[in-house]
């Protein structure tokens, strides 16, 4: 009977132990089943509170910018925005042109046979626009989608889309001379408005022309992209006075890796690789204008859909710490200015006390945002930037932003309430702005066109490119919870299911209220604790946040199976979360 006894204690004691073991298993990977977030110390210093608070309607000020910016029949000193361009350079037909700044001498109708406009101001309108849902291929009778293909140079034989139309003012470079990043960003932004319009005339033709030509560069290079530029014509990298912008190695990768996943052409895929490669290998920082957190996007993106394994931190890094090699202290602000706290806006650190320009900062959303989707590690460094981004770009518009802080308060009502200043910064060094106390909205130079009037310091281009934080920002009942849309600028993707970044900025738990936009039920899931955080949602759900940390939603059908394959968790073969 005792050895019966001692048995059975026996058993019980390894029974005990082993139940136990599992439960410690159990728990141990469901903690290490949360993904680790990454941090930078510049984003960590950040206000978790930014003041003075407010974020204001981006998708609202979106469409409002839409309707009077392409009505032709606006009136006022400086208005309609818009005009007729009938030069058919490029395209045998009419296209359009919008003013750079309101009132610049170089534009309109009646300067230069009315052939002197920007795509950054033009196309990025029709994106912004597309991206809060108005449809520009057919808005009052025309077709602004298919304007958009003058810009395509066939006569330069860049056969690219550049800045400008006429190919004796785009070979003449940017602002300055010829400028690599206006060269590539364009078709940057031309891929994203096309991933709306698949199937407009010429635009496959156009995308594929892109993409050879940034291949062909990229394999001219090998490697090196320290260059001011390209010739896309004769195949030749070129230098002049200009900054070497080695970062339009990001915009190559964007844009061949779109082009791959639109036309499945393996040497898409190798020259998007080959031209990331070649930005990760670059030992110094070489930040120059926009293109850089690109080259983050699609490094996430090929780690998650091509099985590569980039580090890529340093890429976000040079984004973020304001260190370039040769455009000093380009970067993201992190500062407060007389009680403003302008943290997250992009620009430079120090040129002018810090100078923040506002098309950077709605631009660096694009591909950051949508970053997270692929890799939840910066999941809290993202959301905790986009919260002051979001709150400090009020300040340049003049009807946020109080008068004693603006160089021309007199002159906003020339805005009407949809065009900002471009820039904002510190300290003034122009004789007429100097008592004003910082922070101080003011426009990209302010005067750099000579003959200008002051009201040229409100960015039409700057401006028109709202809808993307139109597109991305949405509020929730707690103010400084913002649910971010990580789909919303994640062009030629797989399908997935609705995804949104939240941020809780507190030092305390904060239960949201998630509403369900859908028709059916869904289930909430979330791919950083990979977990269902709610069940069949209906109508809305309430959602706890931990404190100074985030939530990467996925929106499942209400009831779905989540299965674990390969590293990556599916719902109905869908991806919905990478790690």
């Amino acid at each position: 009977m005792r050895k019966y006894n001692y048995i059975r204690i026996i058993v019980f004691l390894f029974v005990g132990i082993s139940f136990t073991s599992c439960k410690e298993e159990s728990k141990l990977a469901k903690e290490t089943s949360k993904v680790a977030q990454i941090h930078l110390e510049r984003v960590d210093s950040m206000p978790n509170m930014p003041k003075p608070f407010k974020i204001i309607e981006f998708k609202e000020l979106a469409k409002a910018y839409d309707s009077l910016v392409f009505d032709e029949t606006q009136t006022g000193e400086y208005w309609p925005l818009i005009w007729k361009d009938n030069s058919r350079k490029n395209f045998d037909q009419e296209t359009f042109g919008i003013y750079t700044a309101m009132g610049d001498l170089r534009q309109g109708p009646e300067h230069y046979d009315g052939i002197f406009h920007e795509s950054l101001a033009s196309i990025g309108s029709v994106l912004g626009a597309r991206l809060v849902g108005i449809d520009k291929s057919n808005q009052g009778g025309k077709n602004y989608v298919s304007m958009l293909k003058n810009y395509f140079n066939s006569e330069t034989e860049w056969d690219i889309i550049m800045n400008n139309t006429s190919p004796e003012v785009a070979l003449l470079g940017g602002g300055y001379a010829r400028d690599w990043w206006y060269d590539v960003y364009p078709n940057v932004m031309f891929y994203g408005v096309a991933s709306f319009y698949s199937q407009e005339k010429d635009y496959s033709d156009i995308m594929r022309s892109i993409a050879d030509k940034f291949y062909k560069a990229d394999s001219v290079m090998a490697g090196n992209y320290k260059h001011s530029f390209f010739n896309y014509a004769t195949l030749e990298p070129q230098d002049n006075w200009i900054c070497k912008q080695q970062d339009a190695a990001a915009g190559h990768s964007y844009v061949l890796y779109s082009a791959y996943q639109k036309f499945h052409d393996p040497k898409y895929l190798a020259g998007a690789k080959s031209s990331l490669e070649a930005l990760l290998g670059q030992e110094k920082n070489e930040f120059y204008e926009i293109l850089m957190p690109f080259g983050a996007y699609v490094a996430a993106r090929l780690n998650a859909e091509e099985g590569t394994n980039y580090d890529y931190t340093k890429i976000l890094e040079w984004t973020f710490n304001g260190t370039p090699e040769c455009r000093e202290g380009w970067g993201v602000l992190a500062d407060n200015w007389n009680g403003y706290d302008v943290s997250g806006l992009v620009g430079s650190t120090v040129d002018h006390g810090g100078f923040a320009f506002l098309m950077n900062t709605y631009d660096s959303m694009w591909p950051l945002v949508a970053m997270v989707r692929y890799d939840q590690r910066y999941a809290d460094l993202i959301g905790k930037w986009m919260l002051n981004a979001s709150n400090a770009l009020k300040f340049f518009y003049p009807y946020e932003m109080p008068d004693e802080h603006q160089s021309i308060p007199e002159q906003k009502h020339h805005t009407k309430g949809v065009i900002a200043y471009e820039g904002l910064i510190k300290e003034a060094h122009f004789d007429e702005y100097k008592d004003i106390e910082a922070p101080i909205a003011i426009g990209d130079g302010p005067h750099w066109v000579e003959g200008n009037p002051d009201v040229s310091q409100f960015s039409v281009y700057g401006s028109g490119h709202v809808g993307i934080a139109g597109a991305i920002i949405e509020k929730t009942d707690v103010p400084e919870i913002l649910k971010l849309n990580c789909l919303a600028t994640d062009f030629y993707r797989d399908e997935a299911f609705p995804t949104y970044l939240l941020y809780n900025p507190h030092a305390a738990e904060k239960t949201i209220t998630y509403k369900n936009d859908n028709a059916a039920a869904i289930d909430l899931f979330d791919a950083i604790t990979h977990e269902v955080v709610a069940k069949n949602v209906k109508v809305s759900a309430k959602l706890d946040m931990p404190i100074h940390s985030s939530r990467l939603i996925v929106e499942i059908p209400a009831g779905a199976e989540v299965v674990l394959k390969d590293g990556k968790y599916y719902v109905n073969n869908i991806v919905v979360a990478y790690r």
